[in-house]
């Protein structure tokens, strides 16, 4: 579990392709003796496993899964990526509860200066916009952000000058592909609104009669 909150901006060394899998290498500037062999990172939002390390490199095994689903796949040597590391009990939760698993891949469709801050605009595909909320919380590459508008297909975000310069966003241009992981309160209030649905025969909470009411 993470929180969204982006620790240190690592370097990708090289990614070593085998099949369907691959061996992701990084430069990811965490004190080598607060890493362990199977701590889970996130790496621009995909929680992968250390399976090796060497000082401040940490290699990485990233299952077919993870290479078809992710923007990960589009990673080259020397590439920036966001990293964050399992968010422990003691910790505030000053993001959101990200669990490091990627739903689908948005493309960046605009990115315009307003004052110091950036916004950008993504298209989602169609099935999970209806994720997606005006003012709640979505993870792109493993950052925690806002929403502030959503439409049929895609949304927006404002980045400030903060979370631009101390993640990959700002390096981030029309046409490029993040990673976005949707809230999973709201994934797990519609599975298990649809399981009431089906034990009531119709007659319980269902999301069309939510809709009618106006909650969704």
């Amino acid at each position: 579990m993470f929180t969204g909150l982006i620790e240190e901006v690592g370097k990708v060394v090289r990614i070593e392709i085998a099949g369907a899998s691959a061996r992701l290498t990084v430069d990811a500037g965490f004190p080598p003796g607060e890493i362990r062999i199977g701590d889970s990172i996130a790496v621009n939002g995909a929680c992968l496993t250390v399976v090796e390390k060497s000082g401040g490199t940490l290699f990485f095994d990233a299952s077919p899964e993870t290479i078809t689903r992710t923007a990960l796949r589009h990673l080259k040597s020397g590439a920036p990526v966001n990293l964050e590391r399992a968010l422990r009990f003691s910790d505030r939760l000053d993001g959101h509860l990200v669990a490091g698993h990627v739903d689908c891949v948005a493309t960046i469709t605009e990115r315009r200066e307003a004052s110091a801050n950036i916004v950008y605009t993504f298209r989602i595909p169609r099935e999970f916009i209806r994720y997606i909320a005006e003012k709640g919380s979505v993870a792109i590459d493993g950052i925690s952000l806002t929403v502030n508008a959503v439409q049929e297909e895609t949304f927006s975000v404002n980045i400030i000058p903060l979370t631009s310069t101390k993640t990959t966003l700002q390096r981030k241009r029309v046409g490029e592909e993040v990673n976005i992981e949707t809230d999973m309160l709201c994934k797990y209030l519609e599975r298990l609104l649809e399981s009431r649905d089906r034990k009531a025969d119709g007659k319980g909470v269902s999301l069309e009669l939510l809709a009618q009411k106006g909650f969704l």
